[in-house]
């Protein structure tokens, strides 16, 4: 057997990739806490696999900024800190201008059609103040946005840099929402702050499917900017480390 798949019970393989993913999904939900110990036979145990692919995965995940490798402890759940966050933000207010004028050069029929019917799903679930099933939807609008730069590289920088970002602010709740920015929709509206954003969604989609470029940066720099100035960076929190190197509860999102 090679080190990209694993034969669980039933005959069925798991990939390395698919690990990670999963992997990487339970770091970013929170039930693998930052600090918290990564140990492969554990880790096998949980997803149902051989250590191989978990050792593959905890490379890339290493690689990817998730996890880190401590002298004397293994691999361990990363710990970012105040500065590293802040770069990400500004990472963030850099790529996705670029990515949405990218994408109004190159995007395909197939990307509008997908674009369009992601922001119909949006701006009717944020009227309808179903907040929790927006995550989602936001997560597949950008990483289509993204895909339609057609620059994988570009793609992958978003997608990576938004992860990340989301993982942050979950694992650390003593960043909280800043108080309202003048003329913008109330921060402290969850709802409010909802339907604004799928408004600018749609108005991106528009200018990417007029093909114009500059007006599409332009939108993707003002919505980027209203969504960092929601967040307030404060010192991080201090994370409790767990008795049990992986927490086999069930925590996804």
């Amino acid at each position: 057997m090679n080190g990209d798949a694993t034969a669980i019970p039933g005959g069925r393989r798991i990939s390395a990739h698919a690990v990670c993913t999963a992997i990487r999904d339970d770091i970013v939900s929170g039930v693998h806490p930052p600090g918290s110990r990564l140990t492969e036979e554990l880790l096998a145990r949980r997803y149902g696999v051989s250590r191989v692919p978990v050792r593959e995965a905890l490379r890339t995940l290493e690689s990817e900024g998730f996890v880190t490798t401590r002298r004397h402890a293994g691999a361990c759940v990363a710990q970012p800190s105040e500065r590293e966050v802040a770069d990400l933000l500004d990472i963030r207010g850099l790529l996705e201008p670029l990515g949405a004028a990218r994408a109004a050069q190159r995007r395909t029929e197939a990307h509008l059609k997908v674009l369009r019917g992601l922001v119909r799903l949006g701006q009717e679930r944020a009227r309808r103040g179903s907040l929790g099933e927006l995550r989602p939807l936001d997560d597949w609008f950008h990483e289509t946005l993204a895909q339609a730069s057609d620059s994988p590289s570009l793609a992958v920088l978003l997608v990576q840099v938004r992860r990340k970002i989301a993982w942050v602010y979950a694992a650390d709740p003593a960043r909280q929402p800043e108080r309202p920015v003048r003329g913008a929709a109330d921060r402290s509206d969850p709802a409010a702050r909802a339907v604004e954003s799928w408004a600018e969604h749609g108005a991106l989609v528009d200018a990417v499917a007029r093909g114009d470029a500059d007006r599409a940066r332009i939108l993707a720099t003002v919505h980027t900017e209203r969504a960092l100035s929601a967040f307030r960076l404060r010192r991080p929190a201090q994370v409790r480390t767990s008795k049990h190197s992986v927490n086999t509860a069930s925590g996804r999102n």
